[in-house]
């Protein structure tokens, strides 16, 4: 007779192997079926090349909420964060610009191009952490509900309110413009220097279908002040081990606490009847049934695929299917022989040990953009650089690097057809080395191997619809009561006894572990498993 489980969860990805975490050491009986050979998701290490370990989607570690490090005991399971100390912008002139962790180091290399600027950047950072201050409290919590008329709900809208209100009539106003506002306008209210500038404007964009100047994308920007290590506020770091290591020490904490963990189980569809969820069928035709099932997919391979459209409410479906993904984004992962050597920082390797934005301009950004707009992917794209075998020589043998690639924009929605990428895959791997090589001579003649994700491969092979790296936008109309749905936004569904924990969820993308978290709290807090 088979095991009887009172949770399923569909997908090993961290926050799914986080919502098991939480609903094991609450003594359920929990299930994790994960499709590929290793646990991670989108968070994930592999070892592609011979003695090079990937961090093959999800490169660096910010929004990882430090409650569930200390609750789940996450270092006893292997965790270490190693704090990125940098961000470095080459220059096509010959110049750079480093920000750098000290803050008085980070004011002179500013003042190089203007010192207005310069005495400006500390009074921003402030500003940007008293509201993520503010905004942390929401990521860490239920979204609140304003249709609703439940006193539970209204409470909660009342106190949130009153620490709206308590931001003071110069914080309140920030916070709007921040919500709607472009990224580069909002910096415009700050700063003069484009060097400064571009850098800091694609923090808006990173997983969107939008550019520098498009309205609400200064919302993301202060996604990079929510980042916290150790305490640190603004950090973001590397997970040693890749970030495969983070969602590895989550599943061991998991089976710590009695959860069934298995990989190569690819789930064809959720078990409905009278519609209510009772289990899942394998793509092989295996059945597992529970009391309750849990997705770790997008809102649309959730609901159009696993669950189907004639178990749903056509209203829901189209609202669904409104939802916007629009993959934007690819990756491409190299191993080199050397460490990469800058033209314009010849010496020296600590300005290696952070980010490396290749984003020289506004204008660039935007022709970037202007390229994805009309379906195709960038020629010369933004691009987020990381050396992580610099920091963690664990990732490459002695003398050899990881370069990982981070690229926007690359458009599910070629003009093409999605389903065209495969043939042009590796002319936008070319376009990105090509573009790097420009700041870096003699990095084409150092790499051994390449790998490159486009975001039809990132559907293929991780299961992220049209290739969206946060399954689904972060944009103001997908944020909060609106995500994925209004009326669905606490991680019920409308199949009874299915819920989600994923980031097509509130708060949203990236590898935070809140939805994962808080929809097993909610569980619980509701005794619905």
């Amino acid at each position: 007779m088979s095991k009887s489980y009172d949770a399923i969860i569909i997908g090993g990805g961290h926050n799914g192997l986080v919502c098991a975490a939480y609903l094991a050491r609450a003594g359920r009986r929990v299930l994790v079926l994960e499709r590929r050979h290793v646990l991670g998701g989108a968070a994930v290490t592999e070892e592609l090349y011979p003695g090079f370990k990937f961090s093959v989607c999800s490169y660096v570690v910010s929004l990882f909420r430090p409650h569930i490090i200390r609750e789940l005991s996450l270092p006893e399971h292997g965790l270490d964060m190693i704090p990125l100390e940098c961000s470095f912008l080459p220059l096509p002139n010959g110049d750079s610009l480093c920000r750098w962790a000290d803050a008085q180091d980070t004011r002179r290399e500013i003042a190089r191009f203007s010192a207005k600027d310069a005495e400006v950047a500390p009074e921003f950072s402030m500003a940007m952490t008293k509201l993520s201050y503010f905004a942390r409290d929401i990521i860490e919590s239920t979204a609140p509900d304003p249709a609703s008329i439940d006193p539970r709900e209204m409470i909660k809208l009342l106190r949130l309110g009153k620490r709206f209100k308590s931001l003071g009539a110069d914080m309140m106003q920030l916070n709007m413009q921040l919500m709607t506002m472009s990224a580069v306008d909002f910096l415009d209210l700050w700063f003069e220097s484009e060097v400064l500038k571009a850098p800091m404007s694609v923090s808006g964009i990173i997983g969107t279908f939008l550019g520098v100047r498009s309205p609400s994308t200064a919302y993301v920007l202060l996604h990079h002040y929510m980042g916290e290590i150790d305490g640190a506020f603004r950090s973001w770091g590397f997970c040693r081990g890749g970030t495969g290591a983070l969602s590895l020490s989550v599943a061991s904490a998991a089976r710590n606490f009695g959860a069934d963990i298995r990989t190569e189980m690819d789930v064809e569809r959720i078990l409905v009847e009278h519609g209510e969820a009772r289990g899942v069928v394998l793509a092989d035709g295996t059945e597992f049934r529970s009391k309750t099932v849990v997705s770790g997919l997008d809102p649309h391979r959730t609901f159009l695929r696993l669950v189907g459209e004639s178990n749903l409410d056509p209203s829901f479906t189209t609202k669904i299917k409104r939802y916007k993904m629009r993959g934007s984004s690819g990756k491409v992962n190299l191993a080199v022989d050397r460490l990469p050597e800058f033209t314009c920082r010849p010496k020296g390797s600590a300005h290696l040990r952070g980010d490396i934005a290749i984003a020289p301009s506004i204008d660039y950004l935007e022709r970037a953009y202007d390229q994805a707009k009309y379906g195709d992917f960038s020629e010369r794209p933004y691009l987020n650089v990381v050396i992580p075998s610099l920091v963690d020589p664990s990732l490459a043998p002695p003398g050899k690097h990881i370069v990982s690639c981070f690229v926007q924009y690359a458009p599910y929605a070629i003009k093409e057809g999605p389903e065209f990428w495969p043939q042009r895959r590796e002319a936008f791997g070319d376009a990105v080395v090509d573009t790097l090589a420009e700041y870096c001579p003699g990095l084409k003649e150092s790499i051994l191997f390449r790998q490159v994700l486009t975001p039809w491969d990132l559907e293929q092979d991780f299961g992220l619809t049209e290739g969206n790296i946060f399954h689904g936008e972060l944009s103001p109309e997908q944020l909060l009561f609106q995500r994925p749905v209004s009326g669905w936004a606490k991680y019920r569904t409308p199949i009874r006894h299915l819920w989600m924990c994923a980031s097509g969820t509130h708060p949203g993308g990236g590898i935070m572990g809140a939805p994962g978290e808080l929809a097993a709290k909610t569980m619980l807090r509701t005794r619905s498993v």
